[in-house]
């Protein structure tokens, strides 16, 4: 099964459907395994947050769904990395898609899609990614 980071944009983005959406809806599926890490998983909730609430059940099933580690696997200390000169903040990503040894990144984010890939790893769009 292969293993996908999805940046924040993606992961928000599916709560409003789409092609977001769909992606989300086949890691729960079964499809593929959810590469993670604290950084990431905070960003999550951070702006889950922004959107949802604190207290919104969404975020509660979240952190259950991502603490089970249904369908996912996690990264404690992934290797620091400096590829996203742009926006250092997103090598978070990377650092976790290079120690989970991940296939694809998911994101709409400028700064990551730029990239293009690191190492074997495939930076795509939610369309690109659905494509394949």
């Amino acid at each position: 099964m292969d293993r996908i980071v999805v940046d924040t944009n993606v992961f928000i983005s599916s709560f409003f459907g789409g092609k977001p959406k769909k992606i989300i809806d086949m890691w729960k599926d079964g499809q593929f395994t959810l590469c993670l890490s604290a950084s990431i998983i905070e960003e999550y909730v951070l702006v889950l947050d922004r959107f949802l609430g604190k207290y919104d059940n969404e975020i509660d099933e979240l952190l259950k769904i991502f603490s089970s580690g249904y369908n996912s696997i996690f990264v404690k200390n992934p290797k620091k990395l400096n590829i996203v000169k742009d926006d250092p903040d997103d090598n978070k990503f990377i650092e976790c898609a290079v120690s989970l040894k991940a296939k694809y990144i998911i994101s709409g984010d400028v700064h990551l899609k730029s990239i293009k890939s690191y190492l074997d790893i495939k930076i795509l769009s939610p369309a690109e990614f659905l494509d394949i």
